[in-house]
């Protein structure tokens, strides 16, 4: 949804609250458009106030994303070590993690591309702070995964390393399908994975050469 115009280039706002206003909007273009796409004019459009004062606010382009991706990162990497620390390899962990993104990003979903941007500039501040996140996710999804497989009593480590870019794609999937149905709350989405998980293990053991 589109961020409505405010008052926020008229006298009086106070300044936290203008970049808090800049800021969101900033987040909602980048997660909308991409880097590449986003548009500077449109941001400072969104919050009534001039591209000038949103560079005098935050900076460049780079700067302004790098000041979007900081929250949106830390908070993700604290709801996924937050999930993961509560029940270690168990089966429900996986849901756990899940219910935490979607959490972390209710209220602003278009947040998640705007981490998994992949029209950032190569070798710019932007891709290398954004490159420290997913390395720091893809690292605690390597843990988990080769510690749930370690319970089921595998010890393969490329069974490891298999099942953690299985896990990271199907956590972006699932993360776009929730993004284009607004009406499903963290809740339900948590729901319908433990669903969905139920059905694929059936699948599987169906299949299963006996």
């Amino acid at each position: 949804m589109a961020t409505p115009s405010s008052k926020a280039g008229t006298k009086g706002v106070p300044r936290e609250h203008r970049r808090r206003q800049m800021l969101e909007a900033a987040t909602e273009e980048f997660g909308t458009h991409g880097y590449a796409a986003a548009s500077l004019p449109a941001i400072a459009a969104r919050v009534g106030v001039t591209k000038t004062l949103l560079h005098q606010y935050l900076g460049s382009k780079e700067d302004l994303y790098v000041a979007c991706l900081v929250p949106v990162g830390d908070r993700l990497l604290e709801a996924v070590r937050e999930a993961m620390g509560e029940g270690g390899a168990a089966p429900h962990t996986p849901l756990r993690v899940l219910h935490g993104i979607f959490t972390a990003l209710e209220g602003r979903r278009e947040a998640w591309f705007v981490l998994y941007d992949t029209t950032l500039p190569p070798g710019g501040e932007a891709a290398r702070r954004a490159s420290e996140y997913w390395a720091a996710i893809d690292g605690l999804a390597a843990g988990g995964t080769a510690e749930l497989l370690r319970a089921a009593g595998s010890t393969d480590p490329l069974d490891a390393d298999a099942l953690k870019y299985v896990w990271r794609d199907l956590v972006a999937t699932l993360v776009r399908w929730w993004v284009k149905h607004p009406e499903q709350t963290p809740e339900a989405m948590t729901r319908r994975c433990a669903r969905l998980f139920a059905a694929a293990a059936t699948i599987a053991a169906d299949g299963r050469p006996g």
